[in-house]
């Protein structure tokens, strides 16, 4: 009875939760495996949350339900933060292994866990240039290495109607 039940969890997919693959992406003090250490420029103001997560570097799977990768296997990281009163921002989170992933930021400016078209920033690693849909995740992957890799992104916001860019000098 025992071994059914096992069975039976074994196949049941993961619920829901903002948390989903936070433990997994949560960098340690003195990280010495394959990670991403971001450096964040050009935030709008200092309010609110920021949210990096990392994906497969495909077009399928970039950006994708976070639920949906999980329970088929697929890499999935997230690591979010307050964002720092002042000073420098950085952001580390951990991959599987070395290789290529997608790397999206979202500066949650009102900390509600979901994007506002006309609040809310967001940048990719490669800062690829934003147009009306998503970047492909060619334009927005990295390379990490065996250990720490570092890399920036530059934060976009909402600019005229339907336009995002970095913010002005």
């Amino acid at each position: 009875m025992m071994l059914i039940a096992a069975i039976l969890l074994a196949g049941a997919p993961v619920p829901s939760s903002p948390d989903l693959g936070k433990a997994e992406g949560q960098c340690r003090p003195g990280e010495s495996s394959p990670a991403a250490i971001i450096t964040v420029t050009g935030l709008k103001d200092r309010r609110g949350r920021l949210k990096l997560e990392l994906y497969p570097a495909n077009d399928t799977d970039f950006l994708a339900d976070d639920n949906v990768l999980i329970n088929v296997g697929k890499t999935f990281r997230r690591v979010e933060i307050g964002v720092p009163a002042s000073g420098p921002v950085q952001i580390c989170i951990r991959a599987p292994s070395a290789g290529n992933y997608a790397l999206s930021l979202l500066h949650d400016r009102d900390s509600n866990r979901k994007f506002g078209l006309s609040t809310d920033g967001i940048g990719f690693s490669g800062n690829p240039k934003l147009g009306r849909s998503k970047p492909r995740a060619a334009t927005a992957s990295m390379a990490i290495g065996n250990g720490p890799t570092k890399a920036n992104i530059i934060m976009n916001y909402r600019k005229g109607l339907i336009s995002f860019g970095p913010i002005e000098d």
